[in-house]
């Protein structure tokens, strides 16, 4: 066994796909192959520099780092920290000759563990260590070889293809040789590709099963989703089939059953309360998306049926349609087979309620108007004249405003890291958080200086008109949601980012003409950072067709304007 443990090694290092294929059909187990100690010697076999070793706690980084987000790789975790310095110590070189049951403490929490257990140096999931490795080590063959056994190969699929795309991301922006870049990028949609594939011929086979596989929650990822990894990935392809575009819409929709004017639908809902009750709603066999937690919830709030159990209401309702369909044609078996699914979907009425508000696009539809309101109400403090103290609608827009930070706050507090610093971090990441967080704070220096005296009062108003602006702009990720007004929005976007290069062209086309203008016209100016403006704000102007004629030659301007003597 040693021998071929030893041989399996070897053909790692020397990437003989083969050759681990042949060893493992031989018997070769690879869960008792794969120790700590050999992954990390794996890890170590690559061109580093002399005397430089790198332990699993380190690769746990990287992998976090690639990964983006709120990842959490297992080596990072407090528990496998703790058992890779009971076995190698403080130092990888230093390993402990004692055995026992050790114990770490560190401020009150406690982590046991029996370095006597002789599974403890192993992992539970040998595939997903070594595609992980072979993938950071850039050996796209031994990767899809490890991929193909084991658990999870959706999982696997999506955190390679995240892996390879942040890496050849990393090679782009370091200067590095294009062709490994391009590698990494092929490799990666290889990866995709097979994401892509395994999900479509999941769908086909089971459509209800493929939605809980895209939302099952992967404990040796991070606790994260199928979905959630490839959004992560930013894998267009995978997000816009129709199992994960089904999904979405159903998680979208929450538990009302909708197809046609939701929105009316739900606006009317809110406008018109006693509406709600009119709306259908989907029982629990219809909503395949939830996680395991969401589930238990639904359990708890779901009235209790003492009386009969799910599995008697079954077996009466297949003994109802039997004798419905011995004594009736098929068309009325079928009317009361749907009468039979039907008495299932019966809800409370404090479940109809509080379900309509819980689902995220009334949600959605509640944010909207109420953003609307504030608009207008901020609308109407800009455009009328600013009193001493705030009026009843600009005390409206300060609660808003107020209350939005609150939000923001608890969604930094409630996000998945688990150090604050992480949390903001991963908060900053979101382009509309960081907009968010300078309107707030320009909000609340224009009201701090709005309550105080003249002349602070009028440049508190300024902020007010400038501030405004941006929230007129924040619409934009509002019409994102819109199937027919979001793809425009995502079009402006990129086109905005492209006319960047555009923009700096032109500045280069227009600094040399300012300068030359500016000491051509203007040869006995004296020191001043007013030159700086004078190079660019007149050929700005000039190139939307004003060209100051009458600066351009003053006196042959005047010349022909004076009437000659003697006429």
């Amino acid at each position: 066994v040693g021998s071929l443990e030893q041989a399996m090694l070897d053909a790692l290092v020397l990437d003989r796909v083969d050759f681990v294929k042949l060893l493992i059909e031989n018997g070769v187990s690879m869960h008792r192959f794969l120790t700590i100690s050999r992954l990390e010697e794996l890890y170590n076999t690559g061109n580093l520099p002399p005397d430089y070793r790198i332990s699993l706690i380190d690769i746990g980084l990287v992998i976090e780092y690639l990964m983006g987000g709120a990842y959490r790789c297992n080596y990072t975790r407090k528990r496998f920290r703790t058992l890779y310095h009971n076995l190698f110590g403080p130092k990888r070189d230093d390993i402990p000759l004692r055995r026992g049951r050790k114990t770490t403490k560190k401020r009150e929490e406690e982590v046991d563990i029996d370095l006597d257990d002789p599974e403890i140096n192993h992992f539970p999931f040998p595939f997903h260590e070594l595609m992980v490795w072979a993938v950071l080590m850039k050996r796209q063959k031994m990767a899809l070889f490890f991929w193909q056994h084991g658990e999870e190969a959706m999982a696997k699929a999506l955190v390679a293809c995240k892996l390879c795309k942040a890496m050849a991301h990393e090679a782009s922006e370091n200067d590095m040789v294009d062709d490994i870049s391009q590698e990494l990028n092929h490799n990666s949609r290889d990866f995709g590709q097979l994401a892509v594939e395994l999900l479509d011929q999941s769908y086909k086979q089971d459509e209800q099963l493929a939605m809980k596989l895209l939302t099952y929650e992967l404990k040796n990822w991070s606790n994260a989703t199928c979905l959630q990894l490839a959004v992560a990935a930013k894998h267009r392809d995978f997000i816009a089939h129709t199992c994960s575009q089904m999904l979405l819409t159903d998680m979208w929709m929450g538990r009302l059953r909708m197809r046609k004017n939701s929105g009316l639908k739900v606006i009317l809902g809110i406008l018109l309360p006693p509406s709600i009750l009119s709306l259908e709603f989907k029982n629990k066999d219809d909503m395949p998306y939830m996680t395991q937690a969401q589930e238990i919830h639904l359990q708890e709030k779901e009235p209790e049926e003492p009386e009969k159990t799910t599995k008697e209401k079954d077996e009466e309702d297949m003994e109802l349609t039997a004798m419905l369909g011995r004594n009736n044609g098929e068309s009325s078996r079928k009317k009361d087979e749907e009468e039979v699914q039907s008495r299932h979907r019966l809800i409370p009425v404090g479940r109809k309620i509080y379900e309509f508000y819980n689902a995220p696009i009334v949600k959605f539809w509640f944010y909207t108007l109420a953003y609307i309101g504030y608009l207008m109400l901020f609308n109407y403090i800009v455009l009328v004249k600013m009193e001493r103290w705030p009026s009843t609608q600009e005390w409206i827009v300060i609660s808003y405003i107020f209350t939005l930070g609150i939000e923001k706050m608890r969604e930094i507090l409630m996000s998945e890291p688990g150090k604050l610093l992480q949390k903001v971090k991963v908060w900053l990441q979101e382009y509309w958080n960081v907009t968010d967080l300078i309107a707030i704070l320009l909000f609340s220096v224009g009201m701090i200086l709005r309550l105080q005296d003249q002349p602070f009062r009028s440049d508190g108003r300024v902020i007010y008109c400038v501030n405004i602006i941006y929230w007129y702009i924040r619409l934009l990720d509002i019409f994102g949601v819109n199937k027919y007004l979001g793809p425009y929005v995502m079009m402006i976007g990129k086109m905005m980012i492209d006319m960047m290069y555009f923009v700096i062209i032109m500045l280069v086309v227009l600094m040399s003409f300012g300068v030359a203008r500016q000491a051509i016209l203007f040869p006995n100016e004296e020191p001043s950072w007013k030159l700086a403006k004078n190079i660019f704000y007149m050929p700005y102007w000039m190139i939307y067709g004003e060209v100051f004629a009458d600066q351009i030659d003053r006196k042959q301007v005047y010349d022909s304007h004076t009437p000659k003597s003697g006429i």
